[in-house]
Formats: structure tokens, C-alpha cells, sequence
């Protein structure tokens, strides 16, 4: 959530970056009446307040004098409802002002490219060169199918379209890609290993930016009278370890990295990615969350970004490195690069891990907040996400870069340890 005061005082400025996000923003302006009318209403409601009470003192003073007060009673007798009046049109104001500021979102940072869409991203690196295959390249469908790890046809049966059950070395795969990302960044990045609950309630979701936005998108899980919905991704639950809390300044920043299984309708993308386990409404995901100093936050995001990619790197997989411009990006975020790993069987690079700095704007939402020293007043942490990797995707690449001729996989060189054969067949 944006910082209200700044969006008034700066109407004009943060309508126009807002509309760098291809929507139509003047209903901020909106928010500069109200902010005047909600004043106005402060003003009238403490003024009848003190005249109230300023009355209330002369009547007792008559009482005391056996004096008659019916005059000064009548005056007062209104005062009660034009208050309570005016407390209900407060409230009201205030409500409409957080329903605005709750669909409103992230102001671009500075160096975010302007775009419509990904067609605007901006490249900023490749990092190895995609291998020439002197074969007929197959997809990971074709190969996990043929070699009995992934099986989309029982899986459909089990629940429905857009979920797998992986088999064998297939499962095997998937689990040593796990305890490679988190044993990577736990050991070697400095980050806390985090397995939060992967059911969340409604202040959860709201504090990170998926509601009210993205409601349709998300699974809800009811029981009896409570309702929770399933994680969509762990960045949820992990920023959420903090809601409501004062964070002490020597301890910061918080690096964590959050495995979670997540889970998405993916509403509105029908048609798009249905086969395969590019896009599933079930899959796994290890997480990187931070909470920074506000002053620290972009020098923190590049070394994230370093973090994940070298997920790739030990995994000796090409990718490139994008800036997301205003069109493509989410929601809450100020910047992000995204991560794009090269994919034979599409021939092409496809996103496997977004790396974002949100700056307050969770955190507000959240009210995550911390003090320099004990008598300064508290300001917000800036909140940074990124896939460390997703792993469905990584299986994906992984699978579709080290095919074999006869059908086989080659297993990458960091994860033989993990999954104690060199070769999947």
C-alpha cells in the first residue's frame, strides 16, 4: 500500500508514473477530496465535542447554583446526534480511502523500464549458450513420459488437468532440487531455512498484495465456519512472519529462504501453457524473503538476484536476466528482474524465477515496522521476494537440456550427490 500523505501531496506526480502501468488512474484524485473532507469532519466533530463539553461544565455549574439550564439544554440536545452523525460519515470516508489505496498499486521505481508489456523488457545479460543438438530435440513431456517420471494421464484422474505425479527418478529429481536450493542459499548464502504452513488466512494475503486484487486466483479451503486459502506462493507466509511487529534495527536485515509447495487456479490463463508442468496449479518453490533498511534495499535485490541465479549456474543451465518493465510487472512490486532459463523443447527462454524489491509497500500493508534506536519513531522495513528457484521449471530445463540421444537424461554434476545416479533412463 502506498503511502497516503504522498499520494496527496504528489497527486499529479504518482498519477502519471501509475499510469506507466497501462491503467487508468485519475480515481486517485478521489482521494485528495476525501482527504479534504475527511479534515473538515475531524474539525466538526471536535468542535461540537468541546462545545459539548463546554456546555456540559455551564450546566453543571447552574445545577449547582439550583439554576435553571433548560436554555443551555436545548442548545446541547442536538450535539449528540450531529456527533454520532458525523462519526458514521468518518468512518465511511476512511473506508472509501482504504478501498482505493487497497486496488491501487506499487509506484514504479526510476529504473524500471516503460513498456506495455514483456515486449518492453530489457535485457540484461545471457549467461551460456544454449547447446546444438545433433538430434531431433524432444520436449519434457515426450522424455517424462517415455522414461516413466512423470505421469500426467493418472494424475488427471486423481484431481484434473494441470497437475502430475512424478515417478521413480522423477520424484527423485524433484526432491534433490529442493534440498540443493535450500542447502545452496542456507549454507552458502547465509539465508534462514524457513518451511512455513502452506494454508493462510485472509490478513495474510491482503498484507502481501493478492487481495483484493487477485482473489480469483487463489484456492480457498473452508471448515465449518473458518476459511483459509492455500499459499500461492511462500513469499505469502514468509513477509507474514512479521505482520503487526516492530523489527529491532540490529537485526536486520532477515534473509530467509522459504520452501513451500504453492498452489494457483491460474484463472485466465486457460489455453496457455496446458500442457506439461510449465503451469500447474500444484508445484514447488523455494523462496528467497528479505526485510531490509528502506536505504539498503536496492543493493540487497542485485545480490538476490546473484543468489538465484547461481542456482543456474551450478546447474551449468543458459538463462538470461530481464528487467520487467511498468506493463509486465506485478502488482505490489517497485522492480523486478526475471529470470529466464533456455528451453530446447520450446526453443526459447521462459521465466523460472522472479527477483523483486516491493520497497513499504507490503509492509505497510503488513505493518512491519522497525526503530533505528529506542526513541526514534518507527519507519517501514522494505520487503524483497525471489524464486530461488521454482522448481517445476527447473525440472523442465534440466530434463530438456540434458537429453540424450537414446531417450535418456544425464543427471547435472551438482545434483549426482543428491540423486546418487548419473544417468535417468
Amino acid at each position: 500500500m502506498l503511502d497516503l500523505k504522498f499520494v496527496v501531496e504528489n497527486i499529479d506526480d504518482v498519477v502519471k508514473r501509475l499510469s506507466n502501468r497501462n491503467g487508468d488512474f485519475t480515481y486517485l484524485y478521489n482521494l485528495v477530496k476525501l482527504q479534504d473532507e475527511r479534515k473538515q469532519v475531524i474539525m466538526d466533530v471536535e468542535s461540537k465535542k468541546a462545545l459539548r463539553n463546554e456546555q456540559s461544565k455551564k450546566i453543571g455549574e447552574l445545577k449547582r447554583q439550583k439554576l435553571d439550564a433548560t436554555h443551555i439544554l436545548d442548545e446541547v440536545a442536538h450535539l449528540g446526534d450531529d456527533i454520532k452523525s458525523l462519526d458514521i460519515r468518518l468512518n465511511e470516508i476512511e473506508e472509501e480511502i482504504f478501498n482505493i489505496m487497497a486496488i491501487t498499486p506499487n509506484l514504479p521505481h526510476e529504473s524500471v523500464p516503460i513498456g506495455k508489456d514483456e515486449s518492453a523488457n530489457v535485457e540484461v545479460r545471457k549467461v551460456g549458450t544454449p547447446r546444438v543438438f545433433d538430434f531431433k530435440v524432444k520436449d519434457h513431456i515426450e522424455l517424462g513420459e517415455s522414461l516413466n517420471i512423470l505421469d500426467f494421464e493418472r494424475a488427471a484422474k486423481i484431481t484434473g488437468t494441470r497437475f502430475v505425479v512424478d515417478k521413480g527418478l522423477g520424484a527423485r529429481l524433484e526432491r534433490a532440487l529442493i534440498q540443493f536450493m535450500m542447502d545452496l542459499h542456507a549454507h552458502e548464502h547465509g539465508y534462514t531455512e524457513i518451511i512455513p504452513p502452506y494454508i493462510v488466512n485472509e490478513k495474510s494475503m491482503f498484507a502481501t498484495g493478492q487481495f483484493p486484487k487477485f482473489r480469483d486466483d487463489a484456492f480457498k479451503v473452508v471448515a465449518g465456519d473458518n476459511a483459509w486459502y492455500l499459499n500461492p506462493t511462500a513469499e505469502v507466509p514468509t513477509i507474514n512472519l512479521f505482520r503487526d511487529e516492530i523489527l529491532d534495527n540490529a537485526n536486520l536485515p532477515y534473509h530467509f529462504c522459504s520452501y513451500t509447495t504453492a498452489f494457483r487456479s491460474e484463472a485466465g490463463s486457460a489455453g496457455r501453457d496446458t500442457r506439461g508442468i510449465l503451469r500447474q496449479h500444484q508445484f514447488n518453490k523455494v523462496e528467497l524473503i528479505k526485510f531490509t533498511r528502506p536505504e539498503d534495499s536496492y543493493q540487497e535485490l542485485e545480490d538476490m538476484l546473484l543468489h538465484s541465479e547461481e542456482v543456474l549456474k551450478r546447474l551449468e543451465l543458459p538463462y538470461r536476466v530481464v528487467t520487467l518493465s511498468t506493463g509486465d510487472m506485478g502488482f505490489g512490486m517497485a522492480k523486478t528482474y526475471d529470470i529466464e532459463v533456455w528451453l530446447p523443447g520450446q526453443n526459447m527462454y521462459r521465466e523460472i524465477g522472479s527477483i523483486s524489491n516491493a520497497e513499504d509497500f507490503q509492509a505497510r500493508r503488513a505493518n512491519i515496522r522497525f526503530k533505528r534506536t529506542k526513541d526514534s519513531k518507527t519507519e517501514f522495513v522494505h520487503t524483497l521476494n525471489g524464486s530461488g528457484l521454482a522448481v517445476g521449471r527447473t525440472m523442465i530445463a534440466i530434463i530438456e537440456n540434458y537429453q540424450n540421444a537414446d531417450g535418456t537424461i544425464t543427471v547435472p554434476k551438482a545434483l549426482v550427490p543428491y540423486m546418487r545416479v548419473n544417468v535417468i533412463k
